[in-house]
């Protein structure tokens, strides 16, 4: 355990860091599930409404860097393809 009070200052940061963190993170992986359960089940305006809050959600977590830049695109443009596909079919 830290010792010193800038220490222990930084442990609390990090304990308050990593609890938001987490909730972001969960979040996150909340909303892409629910557009892979809406392409899944073949629905396309949930899908589509799906989509847009898990962009959203993903772009706040790069600007947070809690994500890397180019994981957030590539799972953007995985879902933006696969809804794509579905509603076309």
């Amino acid at each position: 355990m830290a010792n010193h009070q800038q220490a222990k200052k930084r442990a609390r940061q990090t304990t308050k860091r990593n609890t938001r963190n987490a909730a972001l993170r969960s979040t996150t992986r909340k909303c892409v599930t629910r557009v892979r359960a809406a392409v899944a089940a073949g629905d396309a305006a949930p899908a589509k409404e799906a989509l847009e809050t898990a962009i959203s959600q993903l772009d706040r977590m790069v600007t947070k860097d809690i994500v890397k830049r180019h994981t957030a695109s590539r799972t953007i443009s995985r879902l933006t393809v696969a809804v794509n596909k579905m509603a076309s079919k």
